[in-house]
This record gives structure tokens, sequence and C-alpha cells, in this order.
């Protein structure tokens, strides 16, 4: 239950990065939900390494670990489609 439970937290972090980060990306819709749940097991599992199971700072981590991999995923995704 816990993974169903990251899978769609990681969901809606990942469309709430893609709001903050505007622009057009390589990938679809998909593939950009996809890479904000990456982001969001990542971050939040660094964020509550680093200050504990605090929710404010699983959201936090969770946030900008979706917006650093969306972030590579179109400087690496830009660099090969040219």
């Amino acid at each position: 239950m816990h993974i169903i439970g990251q899978i769609l937290f990681g969901l809606v972090v990942g469309i709430l990065a893609k709001l903050l980060m505007p622009g057009r990306d390589p990938g679809g819709i998909i593939v950009t939900a996809l890479i904000g749940m990456a982001g969001a097991l990542v971050g939040s599992f660094v964020g509550r390494a680093i200050w504990g199971p605090a929710y404010t700072a699983g959201w936090i981590m969770a946030i900008l670990g979706s917006i650093a991999l969306l972030a590579l995923y179109r400087v690496f995704a830009g660099r090969s489609a040219s």
C-alpha cells in the first residue's frame, strides 16, 4: 500500500513540478508524469533522510527533485533531438 501511495504522491508532485516549470518538454505528458514521479520518490527519500519523516520536508524535496529531473530530461533529450 505504501508503494501505491508513493506513486500517487509522485503523480501529484510531478504535475505540480510541471506547473512550476512551464515550457515545452521533448516528451509527452506521460513521460513528464513518469519523470515527475521518479523525482518525487528520490526527492522525498532524500528529504526524509535529512530532516526526518516530516511531511513538509517530503513535499518540498519531492517538488525540488521533480523539477531537477525534469530540467535534466529537457537538457539531455534536447541534445539528442538536435
